[in-house]
């Protein structure tokens, strides 16, 4: 079957669109990148490019995020085949640093561009997704909004979220820029806390977002306040807030993080496909 590789410009947007939106659940976070930065980068922001994969017809059949030379690559949900078909034509330019999406996808990202590059973390994920009409009854309306005054109080969440999920130390790694972000996810009203007798006790993030649905990150609670019914009732609460005006959302969980995964199902949460995250030295 013959097929050309394009990058893909603003004369592709409605093609993109239609192609990310036949698998909206598995499409989300390659969705919201697209929703906020469009297709092309503005002026002052930072390089990406989007591209893609075309049958004999001129049908876009995959689509590829590539930000920078390579520090995400995000692939869209389609076959695997199509995938590895964009990664072999950007072998000279892409050095894979992270990607995440479907495994056998994100695999071939791997095999293909990730040269010699040292595997820093790799995890295999389960894809869950709740739309409004599968939500089950918990919530806890004191859930909130998290504030600039509650950052010296969120940190320690902040951080044990990525400590425990993906045994990486950001403090370590990057303070200064990890602060950056938790403090960027606040005044985007992205961050949601839980205040017990003044300290917080758990927090959740949204990711990516945009018209077709969100995706929700970092659930963490601390460990004393375990086993008492938070992380069911909050997620019951944010999900049931959002999906007032989302058609859906997602969650990731590592397949070792099994109470996770039984919270999300007990919430409503479907299973979908097997999902991979990677990141390259």
């Amino acid at each position: 079957m013959s097929f050309t590789i394009e990058q893909l410009g603003p004369q592709h947007t409605d093609a993109l669109r239609s192609l990310l939106v036949k698998d909206p659940p598995h499409n989300v976070y390659l969705l919201g990148l697209f929703e906020e930065f469009g297709i092309v980068p503005r002026a002052g922001r930072a390089r990406f490019a989007f591209h893609g994969r075309f049958d004999a017809s001129k049908n876009l059949t995959a689509a590829l995020f590539v930000g920078g030379e390579g520090g995400l690559v995000v692939p869209s949900a389609n076959e695997s085949a199509f995938i590895c078909d964009i990664a072999k034509t950007l072998g000279s330019q892409v050095r894979l640093q992270a990607s995440l999406g479907e495994k056998s996808s994100v695999d071939e990202l791997v095999r293909h561009l990730g040269g010699a590059g040292k595997t820093r973390l790799t995890r295999t994920q389960r894809l869950f997704s709740v739309s409004a009409d599968d939500l089950g009854p918990f919530t806890n309306p004191t859930l909130r909004l998290a504030r600039e005054e509650d950052i010296p109080r969120l940190m320690p969440l902040a951080l044990g979220a990525v400590r425990e999920t993906l045994d990486r130390d950001p403090l370590t790694e990057d303070p200064s820029g990890y602060e950056a972000r938790v403090i960027q996810r606040i005044r985007g009203r992205r961050t949601y806390v839980l205040e017990e007798q003044g300290a917080l006790v758990f927090k959740v993030d949204i990711g990516s977002r945009s018209q077709h649905g969100a995706e929700l990150e970092g659930l963490y609670t601390v460990p004393h306040e375990r086993h008492k019914g938070h992380a069911t009732l909050c997620l019951g609460q944010i999900s049931r807030h959002l999906l007032s005006s989302l058609p859906r959302l997602i969650l990731r969980m590592d397949d070792k993080h099994e109470s996770l995964a039984r919270i999300a199902r007990k919430v409503g949460y479907l299973s979908g496909r097997v999902q991979r995250i990677v990141l390259l030295e």
